[in-house]
């Protein structure tokens, strides 16, 4: 929990000073475990270990014994005796009653919008013919995805419905969801009507490091998929790094977080609503707000305090905003942007008198929200592209989930005889060049049978 005599948030004046203050503190995988983690370890495993030795352990287990692993920890972590690994149908259309029309409808919504954003996306096979032959791509989608789904403080419906949605559009022929068990050995209902609208194949209730290992090497129950998608605590982040190389992966998901660009002319209710709905996800969270605005920068700190006890999560959003909220006040909108590529933040907010003005210059976001009316909330929900984007900065060089991350492409060379005239002498130099005379010979021996060519590829 984080000092109660600290500021609500912190404030730095200037850029230079800004940009030292949101330098990235290095990976998510290496924060310290909580109390109650250590202590479920030391009981489980007799000793204190740190949460890489855990994974290693489990998934070395998982890989070896199977079923038995998986239901031994979820005894030992999750409390469950696990009669059944796979969720029945019935359990499905149980939980799709018992959540009510308002959020069947809701995820319904959600869901068609998600649809629609992600086929827009869909790459098609290719082939160009030339001269030289027909050259393309064949795309295909992956076989089988695994998606992990959190049910830890929290079930995630939407999360599912991001992943889960846009492997379906990609043609992924069987889509599976992992989610901690809750009562009767079932996931959370709202897991369930969120897996049946998102057209999933199979659920299994387990949760933890153990599901990730599960998915990626098989057992008697869970077969194993070609990539695995979805948030978790920090077990489930290292189990995925973990397992890498064995499946794909989405990404190693830190904590949530947001930047808003806000200019004079914002509006400091909206602002401020939209910092504390990041900072109630959990105390990890970052909310930043970067102003030109000194006026608006003192009216939010006062906005927040007014808008804080009206939370349910009210605790979480005030220990998030004084571990990691910032706001920093710089000169120009310029800077500020500058400030938010420099960050990288998986949520970049605009809300300035000429949003459109700054998009040119941003480089290195998750998502980019134009204006007062694109929350963030209003992504993470019902707008349509995958709520799932790069934290930790690594938007420098990732991207949000997209039908492409379930599709895999393979090129197609049909080359003809003239093909092998015009680029053998190429071929077999640049092939000489790395010692590899092998490859040489393979065009040598073909140019041998072509009339008017020499040995050597020059044309007599």
């Amino acid at each position: 929990m984080a000092d109660s005599t600290r500021p609500l948030i912190s404030v730095v004046e200037g850029y230079h000073a800004s940009a030292s203050r949101l330098q990235r503190r290095g990976e998510f995988t290496q924060t310290e475990l909580a109390p109650a983690f250590s202590a479920a370890i030391e009981r489980v495993f007799g000793q204190p270990l740190t949460a890489r030795e855990v994974v290693d352990r489990i998934v070395e287990e998982v890989k070896a014994e199977g079923d038995a692993a998986v239901a031994r920890y979820t005894l030992a972590f999750d409390h469950r005796i696990l009669d059944r690994v796979e969720v029945p149908r019935a359990a499905w259309d149980a939980a799709w009653d018992e959540v009510g029309p308002y959020l069947r409808e809701a995820l319904t919504v959600a869901a068609d919008r998600v649809r629609q954003f992600h086929e827009r996306q869909l790459r098609q096979s290719w082939f160009q013919p030339e001269a030289l032959g027909i050259f393309g791509q064949v795309v295909r989608p992956l076989e089988r995805v695994g998606i992990y789904t959190p049910g830890g403080s929290a079930a995630l419906p939407s999360s599912l419905l991001m992943t889960a949605i846009p492997a379906r559009v990609a043609g992924v022929r069987e889509i599976l969801v992992s989610a901690p068990p809750r009562h009767e050995g079932n996931v959370a209902p709202i897991t369930l009507a969120a897996a049946r609208v998102a057209g999933v194949d199979r659920v299994f209730a387990v949760g933890g490091a153990q599901a990730i290992a599960a998915m990626a090497f098989g057992t008697e129950t869970i077969p194993h998929v070609d990539k695995i998608l979805g948030p978790g605590n920090i077990f489930v982040a290292l189990a995925k790094q973990r397992v890498f190389g064995a499946v794909d992966i989405d990404q190693i998901a830190g904590p949530t977080e947001t930047l808003l660009v806000a200019d004079h002319s914002a509006d400091v209710e909206l602002a401020a609503a939209d910092m504390l709905a990041q900072a109630e996800h959990d105390e990890q969270a970052s909310a930043i707000l970067v102003t030109t605005s000194a006026e608006f920068a003192n009216a939010i700190i006062e906005e927040l305090e007014r808008q804080l006890p009206l939370l349910e999560r009210e605790e979480i959003a005030r220990a998030s905003l004084r571990s990691n909220g910032v706001i920093a006040v710089v000169d120009t909108l310029d800077q500020a942007i500058a400030l938010s590529n420099a960050y990288a933040p998986e949520h970049l907010c605009l809300l300035v008198g000429r949003p459109w003005d700054l998009v040119p210059l941003v480089e290195h976001a998750g998502g980019i929200f134009i204006g007062e009316q694109s929350p963030e909330a209003l992504g993470d929900y019902t707008a349509g592209p995958s709520h799932v984007m790069p934290t930790g900065g690594t938007a420098r060089f990732s991207s949000p989930v997209t039908v492409a991350d379930f599709q895999k492409v393979m090129t197609v060379v049909a080359g003809n005889p003239l093909a092998v005239e015009a680029l053998g002498t190429a071929t077999m130099a640049l092939a000489r060049s790395e010692g590899l005379g092998g490859h040489a010979a393979a065009i040598e021996r073909r140019l041998r049978r072509s009339p008017g060519t020499d040995v050597s590829g020059r044309q007599q």
